[in-house]
């Protein structure tokens, strides 16, 4: 048993980690909640318990907590992981911060596992999440070559101001998250413009793919637009493998994985949605055919809550293979 605590509690992420906590039955002896000064003082019930959540300062770490899963940012992990860390504690963190850093773990439980070289764990991008989830039978099947990501992104992958953002347009008013109006309208345009004319979140995609799969050989590209849907991401794949195959035998490979929804019946109109995925833990595959361009190369359309395995849900995964391990 062990002494958890859950920082940005208060947010669409956080909310989501303690509804997942429960799910996934993790035990502890205590758990604490920390938001802003905004939120301290709100009661959240937790297995029953009802939580007051605490404001977030640095004296936070002086409680000496095994588990930490942080929700608040990437500016606010980069000050207080650190410290939590410091203080003895495994960090799981859902910012882009560390993600990259050499020695810090980027996680996704069903294909990798901590090496704990630091306490601090990443969790990986929401769609980079899903993407791999999807990748990885065909990985170790056979083999991949190229990748190329388009990504349809839900504006709950912008929490609340998306949301808001969405359906204030719907009445005619102007956004105030995103550049442009998202209601009836998409936009190219996922975090902040690079000099290589990529955003930060296509070039996570290239990135995280690479190193979650533990292959630089990849060859990975990505663009990532923002749909006016709600909720789950949808993210489709052409994929070049390395080793001969059908479509046939990609849909056995994906077949007989507890996290994998294969929907894949077109014939049927059988294939995934984000109201299929929404509320729901797997990844929902499908829409699978040959590209007839490129040598041995491969259409692949996958579909996953965003808030569930995209973040939270993948959050709390890591923490219970942590207990697990440490048992």
């Amino acid at each position: 048993m062990s002494k958890l605590a859950v920082i940005g509690a208060s947010g669409m992420v956080g909310e989501t980690i303690i509804k997942m906590i429960e799910k996934y039955n993790i035990e502890y002896d205590e758990i604490d909640l920390y938001a802003s000064a905004r939120s301290a003082g709100k009661k959240v019930t937790v297995n029953g318990e009802e939580i007051t959540i605490k404001e977030l300062t640095e004296n936070a770490s002086d409680e000496k907590y095994d588990y930490v899963i942080m929700a608040a940012g990437g500016k606010l992990a980069s000050i207080y992981a650190p410290l939590f860390e410091a203080a003895g504690s495994i960090v799981v963190d859902n910012s882009s911060h560390f993600r990259m850093h050499e020695d810090i773990d980027l996680i996704i439980p069903e294909i990798n596992t901590p090496t704990l070289n630091r306490k601090i764990i990443a969790n990986p991008n929401c769609s980079t999440t899903q993407a791999v989830v999807a990748l990885k039978p065909l990985y170790d099947d056979f083999g991949i070559d190229r990748v190329a990501y388009v990504t349809y992104q839900a504006v709950s992958g912008s929490g609340v101001a998306g949301i808001d953002d969405l359906k204030n347009g719907e009445k005619g008013l102007e956004p105030t998250n995103y550049p442009y109006p998202i209601y009836n309208n998409v936009l190219p345009h996922i975090d902040d413009f690079l000099d290589n004319g990529f955003t930060r979140e296509e070039q996570k995609m290239v990135d995280e793919t690479k190193k979650i799969l533990n292959d630089d050989e990849i060859k990975v590209t990505a663009t990532c637009v923002r749909v006016p849907v709600e909720n789950s991401h949808s993210v489709e794949m052409n994929v070049t493998l390395k080793n001969e195959t059908t479509v046939d035998e990609i849909r056995a490979s994906l077949r007989g994985h507890d996290h994998i929804v294969l929907m894949d019946d077109v014939k049927n109109l059988v294939y995934p949605t984000p109201l299929d995925a929404s509320g729901k833990s797997e990844v929902f595959v499908g829409r699978i055919r040959k590209d007839e361009t490129l040598v041995n190369t491969f259409h692949i359309w996958c579909v996953s809550d965003n808030l569930l395995k995209g973040a939270a849900q993948n959050s709390v995964q890591i923490l219970k293979q942590l207990q697990e391990m440490n048992k």
